[in-house]
């Protein structure tokens, strides 16, 4: 159910995350998790993070329960649990759209 809910959040924020990627370049075949799995944000702050910093990935995710019950379980996690989280859906189709715009809310989060 998370991987399918990932998945569909990757495809629907597909626009969103080009447009916040536009100038990083060609990602690396293995992206760095790191700032994902060391986030010391906690739900609200990266919910918050999301909704101010690209709405369009925002009401996406309002519309699939799912998608959040993903960040909260995911932010609910210790680091471990974090990475194979993230191991387990890096490959999904949809997970290279879906992982920059995840990445930036759980960096800029510590701003809210």
């Amino acid at each position: 159910m998370i991987k399918k809910s990932l998945t569909r959040l990757g495809v629907a924020v597909g626009a969103a995350a080009l447009s916040l990627g536009a100038a990083a370049g060609v990602a690396s075949a293995e992206p760095d998790i790191t700032p994902l799995v060391d986030s010391p944000c906690n739900f609200d702050q990266a919910m918050t993070a999301v909704r101010t910093e690209n709405p369009m990935a925002a009401q996406y995710l309002d519309k699939y329960p799912a998608n959040i019950e993903f960040i909260r379980v995911f932010l609910g996690s210790p680091r471990d649990q974090r990475v194979n989280l993230l191991n387990q859906i890096k490959n999904n189709p949809g997970a290279n759209v879906a992982l920059p715009v995840f990445q930036q809310m759980l960096t800029s989060c510590v701003k809210y």
